[in-house]
C-alpha cells in the first residue's frame, strides 16, 4: 500500500497514467476512491495522482488535526516527495476549498486550477447542515439511513428513479473497508466552516476553470459563478442535469470539460 510521510501523516496515494501531473483532491467524507468514474479517462492523458485527505480513507492517523490550510500543505508535501514540482490541480467541494488554498499560497506549484462544485467559503446553511450530519453520526444514527439522507443532497432527483443504482451506491458506502470515523468527519466539517478566502481570490494567478452542476443544492450555479467572477483568469462551465456529485452522475461531460480546459495553451 503506497504511503508517504508528510507532517507526521502517512498519506495514502495512487498514481495512474503517464503525462503532465494532475492532482485530484476529494471532498468531504470522500477519498481517493471517489474518483473511480473518471480516473481511467483522465489517466489516458495525464499522470493522475489521487490520495486520501487527512481524516479519511487509508491516511493515518485519522484523528490528526484538520484544517483546509493543513490539507493544502499535504497536497504540496505529497507532490514534492513524489518529485513533482508543478501540477494541474482539480478539487471537488471541500477539495475545491483545498485547491483554492493551494493556488493562493503555493502559486509556484500550480499550473492550471479546476474548482468543481465549490466556493471561497461555505454558506451558513451548509455549515448548519453539515454540523447536523456530524451530530447524526455521533448520535449513532443507522448508517444506511445516514447515507440515504446524504445522497438526497448530492444526487439529482432522477438518480433515485433507478433503484438498482441507489442500492449499489448504498452498498458501496456501507461496505467500504476504510470508513471515516465520526470524529474525523466532524473535524472536516469544522475545517470547512472556518474557511474563507473571498478576499484572496484576486491573487489566484493560475488559469482557472470553475465547474458547476445545474442542480447542485449545496453549491448552486450562481454560487460557483460568483466564485468565477472573482478570479482573474477564469472560465466558467455549467454541466446540465448534474447535482453536487457532478463527476459521478455526468462523468463524460465532466471529463470532456476538464480535458478541454487542460488541453488549452
Amino acid at each position: 500500500m503506497p504511503t508517504i510521510n508528510v507532517d507526521n501523516l502517512e498519506i495514502y496515494y495512487e498514481i495512474h497514467g503517464e503525462g503532465p501531473p494532475l492532482l485530484l483532491v476529494a471532498g468531504l467524507a470522500s477519498d481517493s476512491q471517489s474518483w473511480l468514474s473518471i480516473l481511467e479517462k483522465l489517466a489516458a492523458s495525464f499522470k493522475v495522482i489521487v490520495f486520501d485527505n487527512r481524516g479519511v480513507g487509508r491516511t493515518t492517523p485519522q484523528g490528526a488535526a484538520t484544517s483546509i490550510a493543513q490539507m493544502a500543505d499535504d497536497c504540496v508535501g505529497l507532490a514534492r516527495q513524489l518529485g513533482v514540482e508543478k501540477f494541474h490541480l482539480l478539487g471537488h467541494s471541500m477539495g475545491g476549498f483545498i485547491a483554492l488554498e493551494t493556488a493562493i499560497r503555493f502559486p509556484e506549484h500550480v499550473d492550471k486550477l479546476i474548482v468543481a462544485a465549490a466556493a471561497a467559503t461555505n454558506s451558513a446553511r451548509n455549515n448548519l447542515l453539515f454540523a447536523d450530519w456530524a451530530a447524526d453520526q455521533n448520535s449513532g444514527m443507522d448508517p444506511e439511513r445516514w447515507f440515504r439522507n446524504f445522497f438526497y443532497w448530492i444526487f439529482t432527483a432522477g438518480f433515485f428513479d433507478d433503484a438498482k443504482s441507489v442500492q449499489a451506491a448504498l452498498r458501496f458506502a456501507l461496505d467500504y473497508p476504510y470508513p471515516q470515523s465520526p470524529a474525523a468527519f466532524d473535524k472536516q466539517v469544522r475545517a470547512m466552516a472556518e474557511f474563507d478566502r473571498r478576499e484572496k481570490l484576486c491573487s489566484v494567478s493560475a488559469k482557472t476553470l470553475v465547474l458547476a452542476g445545474s442542480d447542485d443544492l449545496l453549491f448552486p450555479p450562481e454560487v460557483c459563478r460568483s466564485l468565477a467572477n472573482a478570479i482573474p483568469q477564469v472560465e466558467f462551465y455549467q454541466i446540465e442535469q448534474a447535482a453536487h456529485s457532478i463527476f459521478i452522475e455526468k462523468p463524460k461531460e465532466f471529463t470532456t470539460a476538464v480535458l478541454g480546459f487542460l488541453g488549452k495553451d
